[in-house]
């Protein structure tokens, strides 16, 4: 166990695991939380509580940490070789010194050149862009075949909520929807919105959903809980 405030750990199963120490005034007990994202434990203390005490806590916890990684996504990095979902199908990187920079999908591979050490970042871009365009595209379909306003389409990477929508009718999304299939995507655009009819989940929400989609919902719903872990795991 580490107790040093610059890189404070604990161990688990022989191996360290960073822990991100975040004091609050409003704190009474310890809480540790996994983001599985970052590989790194998050464990929050009161203010005048001792670091040592607290990570020692943190390391009797050992086996709770353990399940947690044991149930965190797997990570699937944006390389050369690699393959990922994409819009629901297993797609393939391929790094081509002859391609150019700009990605290129050609049915299920993303064909990318220019430096080998930046294609991650290249696909990370384009997949992206590629989320904006599709997700606005559809956004403003749906919304304009039923007369609803949108204001705006935005992404992001929350790791709560795959969309959102303010009553200004400003909706963003977590890009990673790009990723599920089609119909699952666009059970999330309806999803949202539904949101301009209803900001709330009631009985009438749930019909203007089921409504503007034209189908029953629950099996995307269903899909996203199965799957949707995971595509947090993808990144560089």
């Amino acid at each position: 166990m580490s107790i040093g405030t610059s890189d404070p750990a604990i161990t688990v199963d022989g191996m360290r695991v960073a822990v991100r120490i975040r004091r609050s005034a409003r704190a009474r007990n310890y809480r540790l939380t996994l983001d599985a994202t970052r590989g790194e434990l998050r464990l929050s203390v009161p203010a005048r509580a001792s670091i040592r005490k607290a990570l020692g806590w943190a390391q009797g916890h050992e086996a709770w940490v353990r399940d947690q990684m044991a149930r965190a996504p797997q990570t699937v990095p944006l390389a050369d070789g690699v393959t990922f979902l994409l819009e629901g199908r297993d797609t393939l990187i391929v790094w081509d010194a002859k391609a150019p920079r700009r990605v290129v999908r050609q049915d299920d591979r993303l064909i990318v050149g220019g430096p080998p050490d930046a294609v991650g970042a290249r696909v990370l871009r384009w997949l992206r862009a590629e989320a904006k365009r599709v997700l606005e595209d559809e956004t403003r379909a749906l919304a304009q075949a039923h007369g609803l306003h949108v204001a705006t389409v935005g992404i992001g990477d929350p790791k709560s909520r795959w969309g959102s929508c303010a009553s200004s009718g400003a909706i963003r999304y977590n890009w990673r929807l790009i990723l599920t299939p089609p119909e699952v995507r666009r059970a999330t655009v309806a999803h949202e919105v539904a949101h301009l009819l209803h900001m709330d989940h009631s009985a009438a929400f749930h019909a203007a959903h089921t409504r503007l989609l034209g189908e029953d919902p629950r099996p995307a719903r269903a899909w996203l809980k199965a799957h949707g872990a995971g595509l947090h795991g993808v990144g560089v």
